[in-house]
Order: C-alpha cells, then sequence, then structure tokens
C-alpha cells in the first residue's frame, strides 16, 4: 500500500458533445469555468480539447489561447496540455503546442505511442470504424519534440503494444523526462459511446490492471489509470490502482452512463473520496512536478522552452 500523493487529472471534454452530456465545457468561457473547478476541487491536471479537433496551427492554438491565457494569468503555476490535432504529420499534429507555449504557461504534450482500430458495432453488431495510426517513426519525431521543448510526454497506453513501445525507449535511455503513462481501459460503449459492443484494449478488470502492472515493474515510471465508454468508480481498477501507488483519470472525454449526466465537478471529487479513503493524500502542484519531473510551469511562461 503506497501513502504516496495521488495525481488527480481531469479531461473535462475531448469529443463529448452536449447530446452526451449537457454539462461538457466547449465554449472558451466554459472550458476556464470548468477547469478552475476541477482544480479547486482536487484536480492536479488538466487535459483539455478547444472546440474543433480539426484545427491545427496557428487557428488551434488561437483556439486554445482563448479558453487558457485568462486562467493561467491567474494560475501561472497550472498543470494543463492540450490534445493532438488533426494533421497529417506527427509535428503538425503538435504544431499548435508550440504555439501556445510560446504564450503561456506549458510544460506537458500528448503523445500516443501506438496504433489500434477503433470504431463501434455496424447494423448487423460487428465492429465498423478505422485504424488509429501512430507510426514507429511518428513516435520517434513526436518524443524528438517533447525532447527539444522540455514538455513531458503524455502517454495514452490504448493497447499493451503502446506500453510496449514506451518501455523500448525507457530501457534506451531516451524516453524524454515528464513522461506518465495513461492506461486506457475499453469500457463496454467503447471511444465514442454511441452504442455497446465494440470497445478497445484491455477491459477495467482487476487482471487486466495486474497484467500492465507486471510490464511496469521496475520501470519507476509514473501510472494513472481511466475507463473510456464506462465509469472508472464502477470498476474495480480505480481502488486497486491508488492501493498499488497509481493515479486517477477522469473527467467527461472518457465518462459514460446512459443513466447519468454527472460533471467533471463530481468526477473529481468522487477520485478525492477514493484517494482519502484508500489513505493517500491528494497531490498538490508542487508534489506533481517533483513527482513527473516536469519544468516548473510559471518558470516556462510566455518564452520558447530551449533544448536541455
Amino acid at each position: 500500500m503506497s501513502d504516496a500523493p495521488v495525481l488527480i487529472e481531469a479531461a473535462i471534454n475531448g469529443g463529448t458533445t452536449k447530446d452526451r452530456n449537457p454539462t461538457v465545457p466547449i465554449a472558451p468561457e466554459e472550458i476556464r469555468a470548468d477547469a478552475a473547478r476541477c482544480l479547486d476541487a482536487g484536480a492536479t491536471i488538466i487535459h483539455a480539447h478547444n472546440h474543433d479537433i480539426r484545427l491545427s496551427g496557428e487557428p488551434a492554438a488561437r483556439a486554445y489561447l482563448d479558453a487558457w491565457a485568462p486562467l493561467l494569468a491567474e494560475r501561472p503555476d497550472a498543470l494543463w496540455y492540450p490534445t493532438l490535432c488533426v494533421a497529417p504529420d506527427p509535428l503538425a499534429k503538435l504544431e499548435h503546442v508550440r504555439l501556445v507555449a510560446e504564450q503561456v504557461p506549458l510544460t506537458m504534450a500528448a503523445v500516443d505511442p501506438g496504433s489500434t482500430n477503433l470504431g463501434t458495432p455496424g447494423t448487423d453488431g460487428l465492429p465498423e470504424g478505422g485504424v488509429y495510426a501512430n507510426s514507429y517513426d511518428d513516435v520517434r519525431q513526436a518524443f524528438g519534440f517533447c525532447e527539444e521543448h522540455r514538455l513531458g510526454p503524455q502517454l495514452a497506453i490504448y493497447e499493451p503494444g503502446f506500453l510496449q513501445c514506451v518501455l523500448t525507449y525507457h530501457r534506451a535511455g531516451r524516453l524524454p523526462a515528464g513522461a506518465m503513462v495513461k492506461l486506457y481501459f475499453g469500457g463496454e460503449w467503447g471511444m465514442w459511446a454511441r452504442a455497446r459492443g465494440v470497445t478497445f484494449g484491455l477491459p477495467p478488470t482487476r487482471h487486466a490492471l495486474l497484467a500492465y502492472l507486471d510490464m511496469l515493474e521496475g520501470t519507476g515510471l509514473p501510472w494513472s489509470v481511466s475507463v473510456w465508454g464506462g465509469d472508472l468508480m464502477a470498476t474495480p481498477v480505480a481502488e486497486l490502482a491508488v492501493e498499488r501507488g497509481g493515479h486517477l483519470h477522469v473527467g467527461l472525454e472518457e465518462h459514460f452512463d446512459p443513466d447519468a449526466k454527472p460533471t467533471n465537478l463530481a468526477l473529481v471529487e468522487q477520485a478525492v473520496a477514493l484517494a482519502e479513503s484508500v489513505g493517500r493524500p491528494v497531490a498538490t502542484n508542487a508534489d506533481a512536478v517533483s513527482l513527473l519531473g516536469l519544468a516548473s510551469p510559471a518558470a516556462s511562461a510566455g518564452s520558447p522552452a530551449t533544448p536541455g
């Protein structure tokens, strides 16, 4: 049993629409207010999309700055990071991150180190969809971007193969500083939460988490758990993760329950309550910076990062 602080990450919107959950923040002022509520309630990290993932480069950066510049002017030490955008190559997917980091504090970047099928049931109930593809060369370029700009890679682990790639970099001493492993478990509604029956990755079970922990044993890499197309707190994964020294990744990006429409604040409060019930304190901003080995957010404000 670990007594180290628990990092709580709130992924506050993602691709979730108002039809799916009317409380999801999408407009800049909604994102600011929701992020502030989550931080006040105990969230250590905020992950957010802007209103249109199809934007890239300067338009994407402007959309993020509309939401985040006023908040970070008041809270320059807040930990947050944007998503990847839809673009033809890995550096184009991250160009808005570079532009945002020149204007406001930003010390982390999303990296998806692998490929998987994502979809929904077709009319016959069988899987339909496509391949979410990130080649080894794509991953190399994304890690190079993180090294160049001193951004801690936030590693989305959709499948065990994603983690195998990360561990290869770790063994070679080439995993950029500030890395955190985000274990994504596939809930019964899947990534898009449009219908039951087609999902991805490992299910949110005790044995599935233990399999990942076997892979991570001895690495010292920080890790968190989330359930996509389901409710993390309704699975055995959440409590087991906190007991085993892991962290919690919650929020309306991944949460789905057809019978409930919680707020991000409510999901953060549930995570805080779970950490306290297990006997672990909730991490402060300083705890997170130390644990992840990140640059200080306030020190990064308004100036381009330099290689180091």
